[in-house]
C-alpha cells in the first residue's frame, strides 16, 4: 500500500530512506538549507525547507501518513542534541499530532548509545539503558517523548537504534589504517542498511524498539588489523584503552566514551525477517577497500 512518508531531518540517512521509498511511496523530506533540498529533490521526493524546531515552519509540511525523525545535532553538545531531539521532537508531535489528518506511524532514529557500558556484554532490545553522557542521556529522554508525546497524540511511536554508521562518505579508514587504535569493540551498521531497516518498520513491524546493528560486533584490533590487510598496507599500533587515557587531556564524555563497552544483537530483527544488504564489516567496507587499493 502506498503511503505518504515525511521525513524530518533528510541527512544522511534519510537520503537514502528517500531513495528506497521512491517509486513505492510519496516521500516528503525536510531541510533547512537550499542545498539540502536540492539533495531531497535528486532522490525523486518532494523537498520543503523548514526548521524542524520552529511550528511555523513546519506548517509548510503537507500531511503524512508516517513520520521519521532522522535529524541530527551536527555532532555539537547535549544543549544543542536536547535542542533538537527533545524539544524538535516535541514540536514535530504536536504540529502533527494537532491537525485534522495526522500521522498514524511515528519513527525516531536514536543510538546504541544509550545502552552505556556492559563491559563488553551482549544488549539487546530488552536490555535497560543506562547511559553514561549527557547527550546520551537526551537521546534516551528522546525516546520517551517519541513514544508517549507521540501516543498523547494518538500517534504510534517506534524507536530504531542506531549502531554506528558509516557508508559512502564516511569510511574513515584512515583513522584505522594510521592508529594507534584503542582496544574495545565496534558496532557497526551501513547506512544502506540504516535506511533498510527505517522502511522495514514502516513496512513490516509495529516493534515499539529495534536493535539496528549488523551480524557481527567486532573488537577494534582485530577490524584494524584486518582493514591494513585488506588495503596492503602495514597493520596500525593498537593501544589499550589504560594507554589511551594515561596523560591525555581528555573531556569526562570522551574519557566515558572510551571506557564503554557492549556488543550489541540484531538477533529480533533476523527473527522478524529484515535481510541486510551488507552483513557484516567484509561486506560493507569492500568498495572503501578497493578505492583505496586503486589510488595507492
Amino acid at each position: 500500500m502506498t503511503v505518504r512518508v515525511g521525513i524530518i531531518g533528510c541527512g544522511y540517512v534519510g537520503l537514502e530512506l528517500a531513495r528506497q521509498l521512491a517509486g513505492d511511496h510519496e516521500v516528503i523530506g525536510v531541510r533547512r538549507s537550499a542545498d539540502g533540498a536540492d539533495a531531497i529533490e535528486a532522490t525523486g521526493a518532494t523537498a520543503v525547507r523548514a526548521d524542524l524546531t520552529e511550528a511555523t515552519d513546519l506548517a509548510a509540511v503537507p500531511d503524512v501518513d508516517a513520520v521519521v525523525f532522522a535529524a541530527s545535532s551536527g555532532g555539537r553538545g547535549p544543549t544543542a542534541a536536547e535542542r533538537v531531539y527533545v524539544d524538535g521532537l516535541e514540536t514535530v508531535i504536536e504540529v502533527f499530532g494537532g491537525r485534522d489528518a495526522p500521522p498514524e506511524r511515528l519513527i525516531y532514529t536514536s543510538s546504541t548509545g544509550v545502552y552505556g557500558d556492559h563491559n563488553g556484554g551482549w544488549v539487546d532490545e530488552t536490555t535497560e539503558p543506562t547511559p553514561t553522557t549527557e547527550k546520551t542521556r537526551v537521546l534516551l529522554e528522546a525516546e520517551r517523548v517519541a513514544r508517549e508525546h507521540a501516543a498523547a497524540h494518538g500517534i504510534d511511536g517506534q524507536v530504531v537504534r542506531f549502531a554506528g554508521l558509516y557508508g559512502p562518505g564516511r569510511y574513515r579508514l584512515q583513522r584505522y589504517l594510521d592508529g594507534p587504535v584503542t582496544e574495545g569493540y565496534l558496532n557497526m551498521l551501513h547506512r544502506d542498511d540504516a535506511a533498510g531497516i527505517v522502511r522495514f518498520a514502516l513496512e513490516a513491524t509495529e516493534e515499539p524498539v529495534l536493535l539496528a546493528v549488523d551480524d557481527e560486533p567486532v573488537d577494534k584490533h582485530d577490524f584494524a588489523d584486518w582493514l591494513a590487510d585488506e588495503c596492503g598496507v602495514a597493520r596500525p599500533p593498537k593501544q589499550s584503552k589504560a594507554e589511551r587515557l594515561d596523560g591525555a587531556a581528555l573531556s569526562e564524555p570522551a574519557e566515558r566514551r572510551i571506557l564503554t563497552s557492549k556488543r550489541c544483537s540484531n538477533d529480533r530483527l533476523g527473527e522478524l525477517g529484515y535481510e541486510f544488504s551488507y552483513p557484516t564489516y567484509r561486506e560493507g567496507y569492500r568498495p572503501a577497500v578497493e578505492d583505496y587499493r586503486n589510488d595507492a
